[in-house]
């Protein structure tokens, strides 16, 4: 290898990432065993070596050339993934690309036009346009077809691609073209990029007199300050329904900052066990000033890691009532080591999550594919609880450890049938909404009525989607919703679709109805906590 040639030099440079890597590991794992021996210092040092040569054989004698991205690829995609899953799922490696975007999601906020976009049948479309953006003052509506960004066209792209076209420095102007269904010519926007928040409280409101519904997408920087604010507009709160499916965690201090607007002053949120660093205990530390409603938790199988530490806290506490399903089971914590000048990154597991009452988040992952950790768990918790971790909320209820935040109730996600998932393969609603917005506007108390089911069928039809009458009545709740909502968001926005889709969800609907058991579980934390005090002060 001529370490001169540019090839040469990104080789090396890629394997100075390895090496990086490498060493921030055998750091840790030296202050997790101590002091390392010679021997281990010398193996490891013949471990780096041969890497190397080995490298330096395939760089040199490999079928085909090694281009210096595909060198990129062989130590970003494969020799540091590779070594960090040995260890556990969720230790990552952070290329410049994929850093850039995980910090972009953390700060919620980027600079561009404002939408959410997909390809399909190589063509790439409007989903939405996020409220208060250029792209939604401007008129850009769901279901438009992008055609063109900047004179250049989009057929064929990726969505990836037409994202970067339409991100660029605040203040610049960027030209959109668009087809829309009803329209027989192309319509042109000149939109002006702008800072677009991304907030990850998608969806907030009175869902019934004096109850709260807030939606969380994920965890980010503004998270904690978006849900004050949130809880702050309902006034006088009767009780709140805070919902957490699909939610895969982000960033602890805001999972904590939401924790400590929640509990008492002083109580415990979430310890952090590890070897390599001291354990750490977090706990509220202003506290909710004696302002207490009931609180139901709605959580699934994808809710993960922040959000297991926001259910888990609250449920030890009997601060809320966590329904749904088993959560994810996400409790390893990564510490992010800045790799290049803040180029890259490495996400490296150095805790443990465990709950208030000492209940272990994470759960089991040795012997298991990467695969079937992330989608087969089905027999990843025993179903009656056998030989599982039993610990005690502050009132003595039992709670089940293990893995994953167990619900004190299960809501069951509904199961989507044939007809459903055809409908959902041809994204039909989506599409049916522009179709049937071509000519005519809908008011704010649109309904989905017969004749708006008569040229629902009659598209069905022209798309060639099959179905029976049982079919169509079984899901007839299901289909209103949908078209609804999609129809709902063209004319009014995405909060408001979203808005639809709640007011119907059958599991949200259901959680309504655990209000009156969390009212009695604050009751009675609220007993616990000034026998506690009193205990103390005798």
């Amino acid at each position: 290898m001529i370490l001169g040639s540019p090839r040469a030099r990104r080789a090396a440079f890629s394997l100075v990432v390895f090496f990086c890597v490498c060493a921030i590991v055998g750091s840790l794992l030296e202050h997790r065993v101590g002091a390392q021996s010679a021997a281990d210092e010398s193996q490891l040092r013949d471990s780096k070596k041969a890497f190397s040569n080995v490298f330096a054989i395939v760089q040199d004698n490999y079928a085909e050339p090694i281009t210096g991205d595909k060198a990129d690829t062989a130590i970003y995609d494969g020799a540091i993934p590779g070594m960090l899953r040995v260890l556990d799922p969720h230790s990552n490696f952070y290329d410049p690309k994929a850093y850039a975007k995980m910090r972009e999601d953390q700060q919620g906020r980027y600079y561009g036009v404002g939408m959410l976009i997909q390809p399909q049948h190589d063509k790439i479309f409007v989903v939405t346009p996020y409220e208060g953006t250029p792209s939604y003052k401007a008129g850009v509506h769901p279901g438009d077809e992008i055609v063109s960004v900047d004179g250049k066209p989009c057929a064929g792209m990726n969505s990836e691609q037409v994202a970067k076209m339409l991100k660029g420095p605040k203040g610049t102007h960027v030209s959109l073209v668009t087809a829309r269904e009803g329209h027989d010519g192309p319509l042109t926007f000149d939109l002006i990029r702008d800072e677009i928040p991304h907030p990850s409280v998608d969806l907030k409101y009175e869902i019934r007199p004096g109850v709260g519904y807030i939606h969380i997408t994920q965890f980010i920087e503004t998270t904690a300050h978006e849900f004050e604010d949130a809880e702050a507009s309902f006034g006088d709160l009767k009780g709140l329904v805070i919902d957490l499916r699909g939610n895969p965690g982000g960033l602890l201090s805001q999972a904590v900052e939401i924790c400590d607007h929640l509990l008492a002053k002083g109580q415990v949120i979430v310890s952090q066990r590890g070897r390599a660093y001291p354990d750490q205990v977090q706990v509220a530390t202003h506290g909710n000033g004696g302002k207490t409603f009931p609180i139901v938790v709605l959580v699934n199988r994808n809710s993960a890691s922040a959000s297991e530490i926001v259910s888990g806290a609250l449920q030890d506490h009997d601060r809320a009532i966590i329904v749904g399903e088993t959560t994810f089971g996400k409790g390893l914590v990564q510490t992010v080591y800045d790799l290049d000048d803040h180029r890259m990154a490495l996400a490296l597991t150095t805790f443990h999550y465990y709950t208030p009452s000492g209940r272990l988040i994470q759960r089991e992952y040795n012997g298991i594919s990467l695969y079937d950790y992330i989608y087969n768990r089905a027999n990843a918790l025993p179903a009656d609880n056998t030989n599982r971790e039993v610990k005690l909320t502050d009132s003595g209820r039992t709670v089940y450890g293990g893995g994953g935040i167990t619900p004190d109730d299960k809501i069951e996600s509904p199961k989507t049938n044939k007809f459903q998932e055809a409908l959902l393969i041809k994204d039909v609603f989506f599409h049916f909404a522009p179709h049937y917005l071509a000519n005519r506007t809908v008011a704010a108390d649109f309904k989905v009525d017969d004749s708006v089911l008569k040229e629902f069928k009659e598209y069905l039809a022209a798309q060639s989607v099959t179905y029976t009458p049982e079919d169509f009545n079984t899901n007839l709740d299901w289909v209103k919703a949908s078209i609804r909502s999609k129809i709902v968001t063209i004319q009014f926005g995405q909060a408001q679709g979203l808005r639809t889709l709640a007011d119907w969800d059958p599991q949200i609907q259901k959680a309504l109805t655990f209000l009156p058991q969390a009212q009695a579980l604050e009751d009675n934390a609220h007993k616990v906590l000034t026998q506690k005090a009193e205990a103390r002060e005798n």
